[in-house]
């Protein structure tokens, strides 16, 4: 193991001492605390909103618009067998050109570049027209109701106008640079259960067998094509998840059938659409059912304008590519903040070990990753600016 050289790199200076904070959600570990004191002396009013366990800063420089905010979370998740770790995933160490830690790729790199960006930015531009704020949790990991949805909802109340907000989250698949994420799909679950009447297998007339009854319905539900998707999103997808019945004797007719499944929807559709189709296929196949409905985020879009056109400018000047914009992928906290923010893009490093043991970043990708963000800040501040 060998410890990252972070001289002349202050990102990856800040990245390893981010990462060597155990915080696994909800814990902050005292992240937020490192983040401020870098902050409160540029400028910044620091304002932590901490709920039910889980720490939350919101952090904002200037009162004028556009605002341009900078998203994310210091929670991680667990780390799994410490011994199935090449190194101790809270000891940041370098190997092969690899930051090596939890959280090296989601997301305490895009942390520390975040305020690495806000630092050079501040001292190239240190009356800047807009403002700039910082929006961070510990709690995008875990259940995500005391996090970010909850400064979105004080903001909200407040009537605080959002302009853009940038969204850490590791986006990029090959290469620094080669994706930003300007959407997200939406995410609806449902809990299904279908009634029968138990009884002797040997006796079928005198039982409903719930497996059999659901089987036409399910069989619709899965071949149904729900759209076509649109320019920027693929069709809307309809997954089951788990499905459970029976009593684990070979002899007795459940009475009962549970199905969970999952939209993965685009903007054609709403969340009540889906569910009105999905309802109206199952009693017209007349099944005695329940079900219950999980709203796990709705679907957002940035089209190209004029976030998407300071970012990707920014990955050129920085590393001349020209980045594709996709919204594949889970659900991040940009669902929230597209409530109260007209223009959401996420983007970050290569995902390809987040979540994973070794989870690891490219060090060449540190101090690049600082450089977009600085640039994209310059980008909306400062060449839009009309004085």
């Amino acid at each position: 193991m060998t410890a990252p050289q972070t001289s002349g790199n202050p990102t990856l200076a800040l990245a390893c001492e981010l990462i060597s904070r155990p915080s696994v959600t909800p814990e902050d570990a005292g992240c937020l605390e490192l983040i401020t004191a870098r902050l409160a002396p540029l400028g910044f009013l620091c304002e932590r909103i901490d709920s039910s366990g889980v720490s939350n800063l919101w952090a904002r420089r200037g009162t004028a618009a556009p605002l341009v905010v900078l998203a994310g979370h210091t929670d991680v998740v667990p780390t799994g067998p410490l011994d199935a770790w090449t190194s101790n995933p809270f000891t940041p160490s370098e190997r092969d050109g690899k930051l090596y830690g939890r959280g090296a790729a989601d997301m305490k790199s895009s942390l520390a570049a975040f305020v690495t960006a806000i630092e050079g930015f501040i001292a190239e531009h240190p009356d800047h027209p807009g403002s700039i704020a910082l929006l961070l949790t510990s709690d995008e990991e875990g259940d995500a109701t005391h996090g970010t949805t909850l400064v979105v909802e004080t903001l909200k109340a407040r009537g605080e106008t959002l302009d853009y907000c940038i969204v850490g989250e590791p986006t990029c698949v090959d290469t620094l640079g080669d994706m930003i994420k300007n959407g997200r799909r939406g995410s609806l679950s449902g809990k299904l259960t279908v009634k029968g009447t138990q009884g002797h297998i040997a006796y079928p007339h005198l039982a409903r067998n719930p497996i059999h009854l659901a089987a036409p319905a399910l069989t619709e539900l899965a071949a149904m094509k729900w759209d076509e998707g649109n320019e920027y999103f693929p069709p809307t997808s309809w997954q089951m998840s788990n499905i459970k019945a029976g009593t684990g004797a070979t002899n007795v007719i459940p009475g009962t059938l549970e199905v969970l499944f999952n939209f993965r929807f685009a903007t054609v559709h709403t969340a009540e659409d889906l569910k009105r189709q999905v309802h109206a296929i199952l009693d017209r196949h007349g099944l005695d059912y329940e079900l219950a409905w999980t709203l796990g985020g709705k679907p957002f879009l940035t089209p190209r304008g004029a976030l998407v056109a300071a970012i990707e400018e920014a990955i050129h000047q920085t590393l001349d590519l020209t980045p594709e914009l996709s919204t594949t992928g889970g659900t991040s906290d940009g669902r929230f903040i597209a409530e109260i923010c007209p223009q959401v893009v996420e983007f970050g490093p290569v995902n390809a070990t987040i979540h994973k043991l070794d989870e690891c970043i490219s060090v060449d990708a540190v101090a690049p990753l600082s450089d977009i963000y600085r640039r994209t800040l310059k980008n909306l501040l400062i060449a839009s600016d009309p004085t």
